[in-house]
């Protein structure tokens, strides 16, 4: 993406200056009495000296000045520094210069017919018309010649006129100098901009981290809490369920690092500590756990869904009413929809619910997903529901 923004720049720099340079061609060939070949304005050095004048003023101010002055703020020697530009266009006169050039070298090459003319007749002492060649006379004195028809010689002669002011060169000036100082602004904003754009990628990758490392621990000191349970009631399901927490440790481990992992092992993960729930479940407690649709391909962040079924089975467990827990999962090409639902036990409110995995798991969603998922927790008498929608 950096070569191609480069490319583009080196694109737009050479056609804004090929517009540039053909800018005196058209000029000369539309003022002049006769149409100049264009490769004799090309090679006059004059129009190089009006097309580089301005190219190095243009570059000399974007690149040197602006950044130099007038974004440290020393506005009084940029603007000093400008005006001294300004008296050497005006002392160079790069356009009323190329202009006079090619005039004179217009009148070098235009042939003059002298035709019929009256001189006086020696014989009669009358005037009559005489037939004359072109070009001067055998005897005239060539001195009294216009000096612009003299033959030009190579040497470039910068001619200052006194007294007349190049405006049209002083104008393309102040272009030059105004887009140079655009340029170098809209540049230093995109650059501010990349950087502010950098610095907010990497501060959400930072707490990105930070609330991973928080969940992780959060959700083993969970799992350690119910095997703890079972130990104490001598269960014969312990062992099983040291088993069970070690892939749930290996998965936390291995893949919990990444921001996002298949949603298989995701849905592997959530099973193993189903099982380990089921283990302390009563007979008063009937869960429902529903998968559908292709989940070997599709991805989602780690223990994004497990923290809402701690969460069910954290609240919505009772030893002495009845309970119910449902969940779901249904997966579709470019979407996930997952929910759980849970009993509500002595009219405990969802705010209740202490811990840091659902305010965690929401900032989450808000750097993964932005804009393209939505969370709706809700809860009536009985029952509290979440409802995750992602598009992936």
């Amino acid at each position: 993406m950096i070569v191609s923004k480069k490319a583009t720049n080196i694109f737009i720099h050479a056609a804004g200056w090929l517009v540039f340079f053909g800018f005196p061609l058209l000029f000369m060939n539309r003022t002049q009495q006769s149409s100049s070949s264009t490769y004799t304005i090309i090679q006059s050095p004059y129009y190089w000296l009006f097309c580089l004048t301005y190219i190095f003023m243009f570059y000399f101010n974007a690149w040197f000045l602006v950044p130099r002055f007038v974004f440290k703020k020393n506005y009084f020697a940029y603007g000093l520094i400008v005006l001294l530009l300004s008296g050497c266009v005006y002392f160079l006169q790069p356009f009323d210069n190329l202009l006079l050039h090619n005039l004179l070298k217009e009148k070098q090459t235009t042939v003059v017919p002298i035709g019929p003319q009256l001189i006086p007749n020696a014989d009669s002492g009358s005037v009559g018309p005489k037939n004359l060649p072109f070009g001067p006379l055998p005897h005239e004195d060539l001195r009294m010649q216009d000096p612009s028809l003299k033959k030009p010689s190579n040497q470039v002669i910068f001619i200052h006129q006194s007294g007349n002011i190049d405006m049209v060169g002083l104008f393309i000036f102040i272009i030059v100098i105004g887009l140079g100082i655009a340029m170098s602004t809209v540049q230093k904003w995109q650059l501010t901009e990349q950087m502010v754009i950098r610095a907010e990628a990497e501060k959400a990758h930072a707490e990105l981290s930070f609330l991973k490392a928080q969940i992780n621990p959060h959700f083993l000191f969970n799992t350690l809490n119910n095997i703890y349970a079972l130990s104490v009631t001598d269960s014969e399901h312990t062992s099983e369920s040291i088993m069970k927490l070690s892939n749930i440790m290996r998965y936390v481990t291995d893949e919990v690092t990444e921001d996002l992992v298949l949603l298989q092992s995701e849905v592997d993960c959530i099973n193993d500590y189903i099982d380990l729930q089921k283990l302390r479940l009563g007979k008063k407690t009937t869960l429902d756990f529903d998968v559908t649709g292709e989940i070997n391909h599709q991805k989602v962040p780690p223990l994004v869904l497990m923290t809402f079924i701690e969460n069910v089975f954290k609240y919505g467990v009772s030893k002495h009413e009845a309970s119910a827990i449902g969940i779901t999962l249904n997966v579709s090409p470019g979407k996930i929809l997952f929910a759980c639902e849970n009993t509500i036990f002595d009219n405990r409110p969802a705010s209740g619910r202490k811990g840091i995995g659902i305010s965690n798991t929401r900032r989450r969603l808000q750097h993964i997903y932005p804009g393209k998922h939505r969370l709706t927790i809700t809860q009536d008498n009985s029952t509290f529901r979440v409802e995750l929608e992602i598009d992936i």
